[in-house]
């Protein structure tokens, strides 16, 4: 055993911050704590220490904002808001417009059904909330998730993707089941007039059985009918979410990949995001369920027979440099994914002939990576036409092509648009693996880019939330089930 960091942690039980340790055996990452109350827990954290060594290479810290929304009080995790400990500012906003469902998920961590109350924000908390976010200071949010719950079940959803793009939010999207998007043409185009940039589709698989045992339900069909109607309704970015559970659908990331690329005219990417475990979970059930990023990668590679390769995954934070180049360029501060490097691993895929091709055999990603990091440091410097220079010759890293037409022209001009045409060549494929209260990681929390807002004017890292917060928060916020649906006329025994 061979120990690699200390850090903070949290008991499973009683949610109380723990010292903890994160340690290395038999070339697999671990993380142990022990708490005086409920004893001691020890759970994998990453499943190859030569992966996790290669990321944490590639870590790239952010600054926070300069305008925190609570004080350093309790210490973290508790103070979110997002406090002064925090060292990232906001890549993606989520705001849960409801937890009302049209499923009852086994795998859910927020919905009505099991919380037993209705957290509903009104749609002019709701605006509150995206003014708040657009506040954040020095970069305000730019790109904003409508979540749930079932967000299509709102009637004034398409109002809501209205005023988040007056409030000045570029990119909207809907975390959707697709259960309303198969239903109807029509819901897809009014969703597209109303200025939904991305559907973010739960699918977890290709066949039958993978629906019923993650959903309860078969919805194959549903997802494929909803994947149509938003081709026919001009809706042409789609993300596929991946819920991966270890001997469910783990085998199936092979065929997801290539049903995407059958699809490359909608699909622009494949977000993968091993099953977080809640609840209390005896050790040996929690091993047979627990999958890691590194698991993830290695499936990739087995199940494409190597077209995409483990070694052609980075942690997110390696775009950062790229961020602070052109912004220090352009004397203008950029959206930088600075998470933590062992909170996700991506790589951009080509679609050529049918066939899968990286971004890497297309570009040295670590020598044009590198370039751009002087290339800030020179702008930093004050030595722009130095760094322009600088900008230019990272060029030579990238094939002669489309990528480095399209790739320059981002970054030249720096702008949404710019970097939009780039995505549409492509198929981002990326694990983002959430925390649970069993691998829960205070340092990785402090740098976490996704954020949810809430009605009293906290914005909340997406694992605290969902490990800590979300039952106080909707609690104090929601409104017994039973009593909801008498305001709404609705009877007791109806769905809702």
């Amino acid at each position: 055993m061979k120990t690699i960091k200390n850090t903070k942690s949290i008991c499973p039980e009683c949610l109380e911050a723990l010292d903890a340790m994160i340690f290395e055996k038999d070339k697999k990452v671990f993380i142990k704590k022990q708490c005086p109350k409920h004893g001691s827990f020890q759970e994998l954290y990453w499943s190859d220490y030569e992966q996790y060594m290669r990321a944490e290479k590639l870590r790239w810290d952010g600054e926070g904002l300069n305008n925190p929304h609570t004080k350093k009080e309790k210490g973290c995790p508790y103070d979110c808001g997002i406090c002064p400990e925090h060292k990232s500012h906001t890549a993606l906003a989520i705001i849960d417009i409801t937890n009302r469902c049209n499923l009852t998920c086994p795998v859910c961590f927020a919905n009505a059904a099991s919380a037993g109350y209705v957290y509903e924000p009104t749609q002019e908390e709701i605006i509150e909330m995206l003014k708040n976010l657009r506040k954040n200071d020095p970069v305000p949010a730019t790109a904003l998730q409508f979540s749930g719950g079932e967000p299509t079940i709102r009637n004034d959803l398409l109002e809501l993707i209205q005023k988040a793009k007056e409030v000045g939010f570029r990119h909207v999207e809907i975390n959707t089941n697709g259960i309303r998007l198969a239903q109807s043409v029509d819901f897809c185009k009014k969703l597209k007039e109303a200025g939904v940039s991305t559907i973010y589709l739960q699918f977890d698989g290709l066949t039958s059985d993978v629906y019923k045992f993650i959903r309860g339900i078969d919805l194959l069909e549903k997802k494929m009918k909803a994947i149509e109607n938003c081709r026919k309704a001009g809706i042409h970015s789609l993300v596929l979410v991946v819920t991966l559970v270890k001997g469910v659908n783990d085998n199936q990331l092979g065929e997801i990949i290539k049903f995407a690329t059958k699809n490359f005219d909608v699909i622009r990417c494949i977000n993968v995001q091993p099953v977080s475990l809640c609840g209390r979970l005896p050790q040996k059930e929690r091993d047979k369920m627990r999958i890691t990023i590194p698991d993830f990668m290695q499936l990739v590679e087995e199940q494409t027979d190597g077209e995409i390769k483990v070694s052609d995954f980075y942690p997110v934070p390696t775009v950062v440099p790229v961020s602070k180049a052109i912004g220090a360029l352009k004397d203008k501060r950029y959206v930088e994914f600075t998470a933590h490097p062992h909170c996700g691993m991506a790589t951009y895929l080509f679609v050529e002939d049918g066939k899968i091709i990286p971004i890497t055999r297309y570009a040295n990603t670590d020598k044009f990576i590198g370039s751009m990091k002087k290339v800030y440091e020179l702008a930093q410097k004050g030595s722009k036409n130095k760094a322009k220079l600088r900008l230019l010759a990272a060029a030579r890293h990238v094939k002669f092509g489309f990528l480095r037409k399209y790739l320059l022209r981002v970054l030249r001009k720096g702008d949404y648009k710019s970097l939009g045409d780039l995505q549409r060549k492509t198929i981002l494929l990326s694990a983002m693996h959430f925390m649970d209260p069993y691998n829960f990681d205070l340092e990785r929390v402090q740098r976490c880019v996704i954020h949810y807002a809430i009605p009293d004017g906290r914005i909340i890292p997406f694992c605290t939330m969902n490990s800590i917060h979300r039952p106080k928060v909707e609690s104090k916020m929601g409104i017994p089930i039973k009593e909801w649906k008498s305001r709404h006329k609705v009877e007791i025994t109806e769905p809702f």
